[in-house]
């Protein structure tokens, strides 16, 4: 099977120091891969560079569409890109509040995007929101409400609708479920999982929780100052880890 998407040597640098070097990952279809590492490992540099968010300084990096087409990302016309984000990628931020249009209703925050991408049918339009409010578990009564009526758990839910409605294959989270209460976060993983699973979506999830990888991930990598320093299938990784760090970062959580 072809690699949904893949980079080689992926680097991005701050101020001649690497945020990310010379990273090489595929994703296909349907697999979740988290990114795990401590704050300042290069994570969610990694992620940003994966997601077009910003510009990379070398490597490459490929993603084949839907109709098997391989585009060379890193030279894609920025409306093409803007369409890929639109249709076939979607991006949970950390905080719903950075990935929710506030002044706006949940049914509004969750139709937007289909009206992006030409939908203009106000009942279907409706109809669909209303219906991803119940898949992700909110009540479809509150569709009218603003996002500041929602508890923060529920926000980050609606996000994951708004992002979830046009179909697409491949989504970008960013530490999902920081910040949230346990009883929250459990509940959340268990949405994305189920989410995952039924829609067959590939997923590049960057956390700092070695619970979550382990709840989610088909495949585990670790970064280090940058670097990948181990990667592989998850139960693989975590039960036996080689990298010294690996060992220590798995240790600190789950004590053999």
């Amino acid at each position: 099977m072809n690699a949904l998407l893949k980079a080689t040597r992926l680097t991005k640098r701050y101020d001649g120091r690497g945020g990310c070097v010379d990273v090489d990952l595929d994703v296909h279809p349907g697999e979740v891969l988290c990114i795990v590492g401590e704050s300042g490992s290069g994570k969610s540099t990694l992620l940003n560079a994966l997601a077009l968010r910003g510009e990379v300084d070398g490597g490459a990096l490929t993603y084949t569409t839907r109709e098997g087409e391989a585009l060379d990302l890193l030279t894609l016309a920025e409306p093409r890109k803007r369409l890929l984000s639109r249709t076939e990628w979607g991006f949970v931020h950390q905080n719903a509040r950075d990935g929710l249009r506030r002044n706006v209703s949940a049914g509004a925050n969750i139709g937007e995007p289909l009206m992006a991408i030409g939908a203009r049918h106000y009942g279907r339009l409706r109809e669909t929101a209303a219906d991803w409010m119940s898949r992700v578990e909110l009540d479809a009564a509150r569709i009218d409400e603003l996002p500041a009526a929602f508890s923060g758990g529920m926000q980050q839910r609606l996000q994951i609708a708004r992002n979830l409605v046009t179909g697409p294959r491949l989504v970008f989270m960013d530490e999902p479920t920081a910040g949230l209460d346990v009883s929250v976060q459990a509940r959340l993983l268990d949405l994305l999982r189920t989410l995952t699973s039924k829609l067959h979506l590939a997923a590049v999830i960057v956390t700092h929780d070695i619970g979550v990888a382990r709840l989610l991930a088909h495949r585990l990598m670790v970064m280090k100052d940058g670097r990948v320093v181990e990667s592989g299938l998850t139960d693989q990784v975590l039960d036996d880890p080689q990298h010294p760090y690996t060992q220590t970062l798995v240790a600190s959580v789950l004590p053999v």
